[in-house]
């Protein structure tokens, strides 16, 4: 019998088929109202929203079988949690949607690099005990969707927990990839523990005393680091400005000045409040500011930093000719004869010189910001361009840690662009240079007000637990917002207000165990995993040739 087929099927086949499609169906609902916008309570579904799903799978018997079911599980899912991207606002490109339309569909598709290794685990090991290494599994397929050009680690199972302050704290040990470990195993335990129940009864209670104990592990470790004294002794003001402009008309010719005037006005009650940093979102204004066609708004900009003695951390689209040894991806101005590139940035200005410290994206958002390998086969680019002029950003080169100096002080900040911050290995590296706390500039405006900025917000409560870091996020039209160290929020915007505020930002200089060794799990599952595949490999030699 092959899941969801309705021909030749009995009456009471066809009924447990439509049992099993509301199982599944019910597991991704259960598993998607656990992520963020829905509210604390909801996370919990999360540690028993793949009972039902075991319960399908166990019973199927071929590779079919198992993905049908794992792609309808995955796909409700995906619609729940993602069906923002396409934006869907009647100033969207049609592309976007498109993309986004795609993306729910595609994705589905990915996770069955999941389900397919639990098909190839259970030939070698047995239904039961392929259970056991489903969470194994799991994070192998989480950890591969944060490699290639199409990488997009959005629904990694420990950024749905990203409310549910308490159990989050251990991240600092496991990271969201651990979280997400810990979800499955529970999960399995308790799939375990109703199994036996309506069965023999003989392992009931060992399995629910097992998830009792996981459970509780978790969570006192989360309390006891909740309760620790705080001993952050040093703090740097920072303002924060929203200036909530429309992300669509910002990119057309014009209002260049206005649009300074707005950033410079909520900088100005920043700079009232002390603060000494300032920070910009995500491509705050629509120009390459320092290509040299612009030199009265960056004189307006030094003028404003030099008479408040105040930094400014901005995202900008930054522009870089190489006269000399260009690098490979540069591209070839043919008017001019020369080589560039162009990149998703942040800058650092000082109100005391005119050196810049730049950083140039590194994880840039397929398709809307680079087109997947389109190194390999260039004609892609013709293929795929948002109306907006953001596509074919050069990637960045190598992390920044941003120095700021007062009188002999001095101060590393972390800038992230918006996607990357959902990357949970990536950030370490910042940390890792000596950056104490760490900013997001991002413009979450393109998706209205839906769940996508409110998921990309809380998914930075786990990068703050993570590498215990402080995390200021500049959103173009929200959320912008202080997370602690310990993933809570101190201070939020609303989604769509033009507003600035100013917060004091702790200094840490503190690495987390995550921080030193950020991909120990997803290695030794993806280690785990290939060697499951090299087993299957050798089985199936030992039949195609007939060895003994």
């Amino acid at each position: 019998m092959k899941l969801f087929q309705r021909n030749n099927l009995s009456a009471e086949e066809k009924s447990s088929l439509r049992k099993d499609k509301l199982l599944v169906i019910l597991g991704g609902m259960l598993a998607g109202i656990s992520f963020t916008p829905f509210p604390f309570p909801f996370t919990v579904f999360l540690f028993f929203s793949f009972i039902p799903y075991f319960a399908v799978i166990e019973k199927r018997k071929t590779l079919l079988e198992i993905n049908r079911a794992s792609y309808l599980m995955f796909f409700t899912l995906s619609l729940i949690t993602i069906y923002w991207v396409g934006s869907w606002q009647s100033k969207a490109d049609p592309f976007l949607m498109i993309g986004g339309g795609v993306l729910i569909f595609f994705y589905p598709a990915v996770l069955l690099i999941n389900s397919t290794l639990f098909f190839y685990s259970y030939k070698i090991f047995g239904k039961e005990k392929a259970l056991w290494l489903f969470p194994i599994i799991w994070v192998t397929g989480e950890y591969l969707l944060t490699l290639t050009d199409l990488k997009f680690p959005w629904l990694t199972l420990g950024h749905g927990l990203a409310k549910f302050t308490t159990f989050i704290q251990i991240a600092d040990v496991v990271g969201s990839f651990g979280l997400s470990l810990i979800v499955l195993y529970t999960n399995v335990l308790l799939y375990f523990v109703i199994k036996d129940f309506f069965s023999e009864r003989k392992y009931f209670l060992r399995y629910l005393i097992s998830a009792f104990i996981l459970f509780s592990f978790v969570f006192v470790y989360g309390v006891l680091k909740l309760n620790e004294k705080n001993t952050d002794e040093r703090f740097l003001k920072v303002g924060v400005v929203q200036p909530n402009i429309d992300p669509w008309d910002k990119w057309e010719s014009g209002g260049l000045e206005e649009i300074l005037k707005n950033y410079l006005e909520l900088s100005e009650e920043c700079t009232k409040q002390g603060a000494k940093l300032i920070i910009w979102p995500e491509t705050a204004l629509p120009v390459y500011l320092f290509a040299g066609t612009y030199s009265d708004i960056v004189d307006s900009i030094y003028f404003f930093l030099r008479k408040n003695d105040v930094y400014l951390l901005t995202g900008m689209p930054d522009y870089i000719v190489h006269y000399e040894h260009p690098p490979t991806d540069a591209k070839l101005s043919k008017a001019g004869n020369f080589y560039y590139s162009t990149y998703n940035s942040i800058l650092l200005l000082n109100p005391k010189s005119y050196e810049i410290q730049r950083y140039g994206k590194m994880h840039l958002v397929p398709l809307g910001e680079k087109v997947p390998f389109v190194d390999a086969l260039p004609f892609l680019a013709d293929w795929f361009k948002w109306g907006v002029g953001l596509s074919g950003w050069n990637v960045g080169k190598d992390t920044t840690v941003f120095k700021l100096i007062f009188d002999k002080d001095s101060v590393k900040v972390a800038g992230l662009v918006c996607y990357e911050s959902v990357f949970p290995d990536f950030v370490t590296y910042f940390v890792k240079k000596g950056s104490q706390f760490i900013t997001v500039v991002t413009n979450d405006s393109w998706y209205g007000n839906s769940s996508g900025p409110y998921q990309h917000k809380e998914f930075a409560a786990l990068r703050a637990v993570e590498n215990r870091r402080a995390v200021v996020r500049s959103a173009n039209g929200g959320v912008s917002c202080l997370i602690n160290k310990y993933g809570i929020t101190e201070v939020e915007t609303e989604m769509f207000t033009r507003t600035s505020f100013v917060v004091n930002v702790p200094l840490n200089n503190q690495i987390t165990f995550y921080t030193n060794y950020p991909l120990i799990i997803p290695i030794i599952s993806s280690s785990f995993s290939l060697w499951i595949i090299g087993v299957n490999i050798l089985m199936w030699l030992k039949r195609k040739f007939k060895f003994d």
